[in-house]
């Protein structure tokens, strides 16, 4: 398996098939709107293949907060169904690692649903630990997938 930065919304448009394991209802057109919001914002994305076949995605955020510096966040890793438990969230995980040091941060984050203890695992396993609490106020409950 490898690993490589998507170029473009184009190139991250191509396997939208993977975010919609995540996000079944996610249109082509949603996707592409919000690449094109979220793209210029410092975001980008990381996918791991299976020869050709796209089986692991993940965004990424790079930015700056007061409280930590520089920081990486990891944005909705998802593995194929049939690719999980076979090392591809590893592989996304010490490449976004690698990312982070080269850009000199200083921390990682990243969120996951309270009800997702298979992802709390594993990102236990990957050194990471809760700092604190994720507080969200929904404003438009149609919005959020």
């Amino acid at each position: 398996m490898t690993i490589k930065e998507l170029d473009g919304i184009e190139e991250m448009m191509t396997h939208i098939g993977v975010m919609q394991e995540l996000y079944p209802t996610l249109t082509e057109v949603q996707y592409h709107e919000m690449l094109t919001d979220m793209i210029p914002n410092n975001y980008g994305q990381v996918a791991v293949f299976d020869g050709e076949k796209c089986v692991g995605i993940s965004g990424y955020w790079l930015g700056t907060k007061l409280w930590c510096g520089k920081y990486l966040e990891l944005d909705n890793v998802i593995v194929a169904e049939e690719y999980r438990s076979k090392g591809v969230g590893k592989i996304i995980s010490q490449y976004l690692e690698r990312k982070a040091v080269l850009n000199n941060c200083t921390i990682q984050v990243l969120d996951a649903y309270t009800s997702n203890f298979k992802a709390h695992r594993f990102y236990y396993n990957q050194g990471f630990g809760p700092k604190g609490f994720h507080f969200v106020k929904v404003m438009n409950k149609d919005g959020i997938r």
